[in-house]
């Protein structure tokens, strides 16, 4: 179990590293917006890294859509990330530099990182591939060695994400 545990942390600090939208948005909203917003969104994307990893552990058998209906939910997925960033482009940024944190803004920014996340389709597509190198390296994992295994994963990229919310909140005042 303890090995499982430390394959976790070490796989978990490795996908942290991963750039992407999550990476730049989190840097973003943490110098903009302080160190709890940064926090509230990395929040809202471990736990859609968590359905994901529910997803494609327990229920990809369950997902067996139709070639017919695969066309119409990737234009709908791409069409909703064009516009939010189309809609982050054609902001204009405001940062504040007196901490004021608010839970009503912060759950915002729960729901921001979230769907973020949730209808970036190539988010479950690293979940499945994650998850197959995984198989493909250990073998079969029981299912007692799974929640410890992917919980401790998921909680190694949370905290290195507050990691990263915390030093750009650092760096936001060196920035005038």
């Amino acid at each position: 179990m303890l090995e499982l545990i430390v394959s976790g942390i070490g796989l978990g600090i490795v996908l942290s590293f991963v750039t992407g939208p999550v990476f730049f948005a989190l840097i973003k909203t943490s110098i903009e917006k302080g160190f709890h917003a940064g926090v509230s969104l990395a929040l809202g994307v471990v736990i859609s890294d968590a359905v994901y990893v529910a997803v494609t552990l327990f229920g990809s058998s369950l997902l067996n859509f139709e070639n017919k209906y695969r066309l119409p939910i990737g234009i709908l997925g791409s069409a909703i990330l064009f516009g939010i960033g189309l809609y982050y482009l054609l902001k204009k940024v405001k940062i504040t530099y007196e901490h004021i944190p608010s839970s009503k803004k912060n759950a915002g920014y729960f729901l921001k990182g979230f769907f973020m996340c949730i209808f970036n389709p190539f988010i479950l597509l690293y979940w499945i591939s994650v998850t197959s190198g995984i198989y493909s390296l250990n073998g079969e994992l029981k299912s007692e060695q799974i929640i410890p295994f992917f919980g401790t994963i998921l909680i190694t990229l949370f905290g290195m994400d507050t990691l990263k919310a915390y030093f750009a909140h650092r760096l936001r005042h060196k920035i005038r």
